[in-house]
């Protein structure tokens, strides 16, 4: 659990300053639980170039609490919690600050957003807080007043939790909240998760991810996990102590993100799925009549293929909709190994290519429609998708015919601004499986919208 805040203060010497508004959000890294705000009357007077950067002036905090009567108030909201802010050296230090005067040493975990983006977004031009925000496209009001740059830094922090592909800061706020001592029931920790899309982690004592897996209800598949009597299933159980996760509102980014981690994580749970074996592929030739055709086949060294299959059975399934959507035929794709017309032809779903009906440069021409969909080698786009609520998007984002990573967007038009969308994305690795996993995706689905982008030079 995270609590985002921000501080104004009066400025003047070290150690002398007081706060003069204090903005709050407490955060469990999906969204915002808590909240408290509050003009703070620091009893010193405001720095005159502080007044003119926040607008707050020694008028204005007249009537307005005195730290020990909000005291309370931030003791209880931060309980339990680390604190996040944007340089939060300063932040903290002029908490700790006000609740010495009070004779109270306050002591929570900490967390700097611009050591965090120095790390996880590298390269940038600045990460002052309001440059920062405008490079990645994330809105941002009240500029300089605690709760507008509390606000921004929640999602900036979003952000920063959706690149740590790591896990560091997650696992290490397990280890710092002690749960492993918790040893919290199975059934507690259910009716925490939600019934959304998402990556769930499971950790063992001291925060370490032994298991990582996907699921649209991420709820019913942990309560899956639970109620699974094999022996591997115990041993699982035995060494749990908590599960975090995180909501991709997306399939697609939950499926790649998957991928991603384990073998990147490598849990000690999940070494059947560190490596997918993809045995079979489709091919396409032309035959002696001038037809492109199609077969499923045994993988081949040297030939790559449009797309790949964990089995015939997969391939057959993929197929099938690749001939609805194409209008292509049964046998010249595979899917019938008969004489004469297909069975598809009988009832007036192929235009005849099988018995030479329809000249092969009609049929060729769709075929190479899906030709060109399945293999996008040179192509840039971005598939949009559902996001993680009713306003977001989610962006899976595809350079010269690679994949390049994902991301989320409260704003449509950021997802043609190429420049904001690099920034915006985690950046991911491309290769063989997750372009299988794109291909698949986009061949049974049809909730996404792909947008052609016409890329700089970089």
């Amino acid at each position: 659990m995270y609590t985002v805040l921000d501080i104004e203060s009066t400025g003047g010497k070290f150690n002398e300053e007081g706060i003069t508004e204090i903005a709050i959000y407490k955060y469990d890294g999906h969204e915002i639980v808590d909240q408290f705000a509050s003009l703070v009357n620091p009893e010193i007077p405001i720095q005159p170039f502080v007044v003119k950067l926040t607008g707050i002036n020694n008028k204005m905090l007249r009537s307005a609490p005195k730290f020990f009567e909000v005291a309370k108030r931030i003791i209880e909201i931060t309980e339990g919690t680390t604190i996040v802010a944007h340089n939060a050296s300063f932040d903290y230090r002029i908490l700790k600050l006000e609740f010495s005067r009070l004779g109270y040493d306050f002591k929570r975990l900490s967390l700097c957003t611009v050591e965090l983006s120095k790390t996880l977004i590298p390269d940038m031009e600045s990460y002052s807080l309001g440059k920062l925000t405008k490079a990645l496209g994330i809105p941002i009001t009240d500029r300089h007043r605690a709760t507008g740059d509390a606000l921004a830094t929640v999602k900036l922090f979003k952000i920063l939790l959706n690149k740590d592909v790591s896990k560091k800061i997650v696992s290490q706020s397990v280890t710092e909240e002690k749960k492993s001592e918790l040893t919290p029931k199975l059934v507690s920790i259910l009716r925490d998760l939600p019934t959304d899309t998402g990556v769930y982690y499971i950790h063992k004592k001291g925060g370490e991810i032994i298991y990582i897996g996907k699921s649209k209800n991420i709820q019913k598949r942990i309560n899956q996990h639970f109620l699974n009597k094999s022996s591997r299933a115990k041993k699982m159980h035995n060494e749990l102590v908590a599960v975090t996760y995180e909501e991709t509102g997306s399939e697609l980014i939950a499926l790649l993100k998957e991928s991603e981690e384990i073998k990147r994580t490598l849990p000690k749970y999940n070494k059947a799925q560190r490596k997918t074996v993809y045995s079979f592929g489709l091919y396409n030739f032309e035959d002696e009549n001038g037809y492109i055709q199609l077969k499923t086949e045994k993988t081949k060294i040297d030939v790559k293929p449009l797309i790949s299959f964990v089995s015939v059975a997969e391939g057959n399934t993929i197929l099938n909709r690749f001939r609805r959507e194409f209008k292509l035929c049964n046998k010249l794709v595979g899917l019938e190994n008969t004489k004469g017309a297909c069975f598809h032809h009988g009832i007036d779903k192929c235009n005849g290519a099988c018995i030479g009906d329809e000249n092969p440069e009609e049929y060729n021409v769709r075929v190479g429609e899906l030709i060109h969909k399945l293999t996008f080698d040179h192509d840039n786009f971005a598939i949009v998708d559902k996001g993680r609520n009713a306003t977001e998007h989610s962006v899976v984002l595809i350079e010269n015919g690679e994949y390049k990573g994902y991301g989320f967007t409260d704003l449509a038009s950021q997802v043609s601004k190429i420049e904001i969308l690099r920034s915006l994305i985690t950046p991911m690795k491309n290769n063989r499986e997750v372009k299988s996993i794109i291909q698949r995706y986009l061949s049974k689905k049809k909730t996404y919208r792909i947008i052609k982008l016409d890329l700089p030079p970089r």
